[in-house]
């Protein structure tokens, strides 16, 4: 389990979504022979997936959350042994890879990845804003079933969990067993509106430098866009984070490496 592979998400509308990845965030797109996916890589192994449409009644954006592994069959026959159901991906090609997939306690779903598509390339100069996937973030309602199966199961251990108001615990993060990325556990004791589940489920994405993001931001956003008005905060976890959003709600974190002074 090396990393973090692919968030793939849902929306309205593809033309606003490739404005805000591809336009705002900078990530270059692999065009697809399907007129209602987009894919946008972060780097040579990390992707965002969007897929068209969004239906209306559809509050949640997640899709699901891709995790890199080298070893498919191990990793299959493994998950068997833990009497997990796992199946093979019908749509892996979407993810660039051979794929299986399961689900969590939450009912989220989960898929394992071998890549298979070879390094990025990019047409025009490197407009990223980020370079890396640094985590994203589930809704999760009991900590100890996702353990089961995140850490038991599949061998994320815990590196830090934090919350408002201070003493309580909100969130929860999970290192993957073999590289840095995690998972944010988003504990919930009830069902989340629509505007909190595009802020809950959300993708970090790491930066070098929050001023600089801030204002890459702003340059690429109008007076009147919300992005254009977003402020940096330091988290609870004391590192400097910027909130931006997609057309359809879905929070994208720009977030330091290090925790601020």
């Amino acid at each position: 389990m090396l990393g973090l592979a692919h968030v793939r998400l849902r929306a309205s509308d593809l033309a606003k979504a490739r404005q805000f990845y591809g336009d705002l965030l900078g990530l270059p797109e692999v065009r697809q022979a399907a007129p209602n996916v987009a894919i946008f890589r972060v780097n040579d192994r990390q992707r965002i997936i969007v897929r068209a449409p969004l239906l209306p009644d559809r509050d949640d954006r997640f899709v699901d959350v891709a995790f890199e592994t080298s070893d498919l069959a191990g990793m299959k026959a493994h998950l068997s042994s833990k009497t997990i159901d796992v199946r093979d991906a019908a749509d892996a090609g979407e993810g660039q890879g051979d794929a299986i997939e399961t689900e969590d306690p939450d009912g989220h779903r989960v898929r394992l990845i071998r890549l298979t598509a070879g390094p990025m390339t990019l047409d025009g100069p490197d407009r990223r804003v980020s370079r890396r996937i640094l985590h994203a973030g589930l809704t999760i309602r009991d900590a100890a079933a996702a353990d089961r199966f995140y850490k038991e199961a599949l061998g994320f251990s815990e590196i830090w969990r934090g919350g408002r108001p201070e003493g309580t615990t909100s969130w929860i993060n999970m290192r993957v067993p073999e590289g840095t990325d995690y998972l944010e556990y988003m504990l919930t004791a009830a069902p989340l509106d629509r505007r909190q589940l595009g802020t809950a489920h959300h993708i970090a994405l790491l930066v070098s430098d929050i001023q600089a993001a801030l204002e890459t931001v702003r340059a690429r956003t109008a007076d009147g866009d919300a992005n254009h008005r977003a402020v940096p905060q330091i988290g609870v976890n004391r590192r400097w984070q910027l909130n931006v959003y997609d057309a359809d709600g879905t929070r994208v974190e720009l977030m330091e490496p290090w925790t601020a002074r």
